[in-house]
C-alpha cells in the first residue's frame, strides 16, 4: 500500500541535534568521541601504585608553565636594560604578579624534579625495554627538554646569579675542542655575553623549547597509548 502521508520538511536530512545527549550523538557520529575516550581514557591497563602517576603529574606541570609563562610575557621585557625591572614590577605593581612568578618559579622546579622521578620508575620497573625502547628514547628527550628549559629561564631575570650563570653554562658548551669556540659564540651570539645573549635565550625559551617539548609529548604519548605500560614486577620476578 502506496504512502499517502505528504513529505516531512527536511526529509531524507540529519536532523538538527536538541537537548545534550542529542548533540552528543551528533558529535560522535562525526568526530568519534566514543572511540576517542575508549582508546586514551578507558582503555585497559595493568594494576599500578602511585608511582605511576609521575607521567601525568609532569603533564599537567608542563601545562601550568605553559599557562603561567604565557602570563608573564604580557608584561617581561627581554632587555638587559628593562629585563630585571620588568620582574621586579611584575612581582610588586602587577595585581597577583608575584603569584603567577612564584608558580612559574617553582613549578619549573617541581616539573625537574617529577619528570627526573618519573625516568627512575621506568627504568626501575624495566620500562625501557622490548617493546618500550622509542618511549623511553622520547622521555629521555623530554628530560633533557626540561633542562634546557630550566637553565634557559634561569637567565631571563638578567640578574647577577642569571648572569654569571649564564657565563659559566654557555662556557660549558664552548668547552669542546675545535668546534667549541664555534659553538660557544653561536650560543651567546658573540665573544660576550649581552643583549643578543638574552635575546637567543628568550626565543628559545618562549618558542623553540615550547614547541620541541609539545612535539614529543604527542609521540609519547600516542607510544604510551599504543603500546601500554609494564605493570610492577611480582616479588618472585
Amino acid at each position: 500500500m502506496a504512502d499517502t502521508h505528504p513529505p516531512r520538511p527536511n526529509q531524507g536530512q540529519p536532523p538538527l541535534p536538541r537537548g545534550g545527549q542529542a548533540t552528543f550523538e551528533w558529535l560522535d557520529e562525526r568526530l568519534g568521541l566514543r572511540t576517542i575516550w575508549t582508546t586514551i581514557f578507558a582503555r585497559a591497563v595493568p594494576q599500578t601504585n602511585w608511582f605511576y602517576t609521575l607521567g601525568s603529574a609532569s603533564m599537567i606541570l608542563a601545562l601550568l608553565q605553559v599557562i603561567t609563562g604565557m602570563l608573564l610575557t604580557i608584561y617581561y621585557v627581554p632587555t638587559p636594560d628593562h629585563a630585571y625591572d620588568s620582574i621586579q614590577y611584575i612581582m610588586n605593581e602587577v595585581t597577583f604578579g608575584w603569584l603567577i612568578r612564584g608558580l612559574h618559579h617553582w613549578g619549573a622546579t617541581l616539573m625537574v624534579i617529577t619528570v627526573f622521578l618519573h625516568m627512575l620508575r621506568t627504568f626501575f620497573m624495566g620500562a625501557y625495554k622490548y617493546p618500550r625502547e622509542l618511549t623511553w628514547i622520547t622521555g629521555a628527550l623530554l628530560l633533557l627538554i626540561v633542562l634546557v628549559f630550566g637553565f634557559s629561564g634561569y637567565l631571563l631575570p638578567w640578574n647577577q646569579k642569571a648572569y654569571w650563570a649564564g657565563s659559566v653554562g654557555t662556557a660549558v658548551v664552548g668547552a669542546p675542542p675545535i668546534i667549541g669556540p664555534l659553538l660557544l659564540r653561536i650560543v651567546r651570539g658573540g665573544d660576550q655575553i649581552g643583549a643578543v645573549t638574552l635575546a637567543r635565550f628568550y626565543g628559545l625559551h618562549i618558542w623553540w623549547m615550547p614547541i620541541a617539548l609539545l612535539a614529543l609529548i604527542g609521540v609519547h604519548l600516542y607510544l604510551v597509548i599504543k603500546i601500554g605500560i609494564t605493570s610492577p614486577p611480582e616479588r618472585d620476578e
